[in-house]
């Protein structure tokens, strides 16, 4: 291992799907990477393919719904490879039943909800504080395009992603002048078992490439896309050139979950 150290990040739901593909990335690029995720033998199997692959991960398993099993989790991974200079949060779940809001099954959208909203802010409480002591700092969010549309199904799934981003905004606005980022990134449809099982999807053909969900990620990390800090981001529409390229013609609230003025004489405009 090398003298300098590089960079460390915390990738959530690290055992399967987006997040799986993300820590193997990472690692790929020289991160020292921990990662998480409710099964223990997932986890142990990945470290060992990072390892054999010449990079550096550490694994935990808990519950992002257990605030104390975060809480400690986090506490065992920094004490052997010290704080997160990224963290991503690829955690997260949907509703088996594809029907109306007022179909849904309570038990589901209470899981939903546990895991994606507040598993997401335990996981924050844990790991933004050294973030904000070392004045650096980006978080990734694995959104969806949920939380930008409305939907007639998964209305869990869809208020999940939605607070989600409110999250990520606050990090943003809160963070900034500790040097604090955060940012939004649907991975587009990535083939994944979650996807698979989604009605929607049963004749999908097509399907967004890991790899572009892992280079998004990279320029994140790298700091290429700081100036899209509180905003929503779409692999497969977007690109880290497209982006770069849209700065200097971005409106305000581009991208920015916000409720749309109905014209120039809105009191809201």
């Amino acid at each position: 291992m090398s003298d300098v150290q590089p960079v460390r990040a915390l990738v959530t739901g690290a055992t399967q799907g987006i997040g799986r593909e993300v820590a193997l990335g990472l690692a790929a690029a020289g991160f020292v990477v921990g990662v998480t995720g409710r099964t223990a033998r997932l986890l142990d199997e990945l470290v060992e393919e990072i390892t054999a692959a010449g990079g550096w991960a550490v694994a935990t398993a808990f519950d992002v719904s257990d605030a104390a099993a975060v809480a400690h989790g986090v506490r065992a991974l920094e004490h052997e490879l010290g704080g997160f200079d990224l963290l991503v949060q690829s955690h997260g779940r949907i509703e088996q039943d594809e029907v109306p809001p007022w179909e849904a099954d309570l038990a589901q959208v209470r899981a939903v909800l546990e895991t994606n909203v507040l598993g997401a802010f335990h996981v924050v409480r844990a790991v933004v504080p050294g973030m904000v002591a070392r004045r650096s700092g980006r978080v990734v969010d694995l959104n969806s395009g949920s939380a930008s549309k409305d939907g007639g199904t998964h209305a869990a799934y869809g208020a999940s992603k939605a607070a989600l981003f409110r999250l990520g905004g606050a990090l943003a606005a809160a963070g900034a002048v500790h040097g604090l980022r955060a940012f939004e990134l649907s991975p587009g449809v990535v083939r994944t078992a979650m996807s698979t099982g989604m009605a929607q999807h049963a004749e999908r053909t097509e399907w967004t490439d890991p790899a572009d969900v892992v280079a998004m990620v990279l320029a994140i990390a790298r700091g290429e896309l700081d100036a899209w800090t509180g905003r929503f981001l779409r692999v497969g529409v977007d690109t880290p050139g497209s982006l770069l390229a849209a700065e200097a013609t971005r409106t305000p609230n581009a991208r920015r979950l916000t409720v749309a003025p109905y014209g120039p004489d809105d009191p809201l405009a």
